[in-house]
């Protein structure tokens, strides 16, 4: 395992996209969550620019969309405070 942190590694699309390197809480649960969203979203992304412009591109799209509302509604979850 590389000593690099989070910050320090090159993020990726999905990282990017679910603000992988934002845990103020420094919460597990929250970094974990935000990890398999950003794979999940990487993968989406991969498969979208092989599809390219189109209806196939466009359905990739709205996936990413949605996993990133999804992740957001999940971390709110993990963090909320009664």
């Amino acid at each position: 395992m590389s000593d690099m942190t989070t910050e320090e590694k090159e993020v990726s699309f999905g990282g990017k996209a679910v603000g992988l390197t934002f845990n103020p809480s420094n919460d597990s649960t929250v970094q974990k969550v935000k990890e398999l969203y950003a794979e999940i979203i990487d993968l989406c992304n991969n498969l979208r620019t092989e599809a390219g412009q189109g209806e196939k591109g466009r359905m990739f799209s709205v996936a990413i969309t949605e996993a990133q509302t999804a992740q957001m509604w999940a971390v709110k979850a993990i963090t909320w405070k009664n």
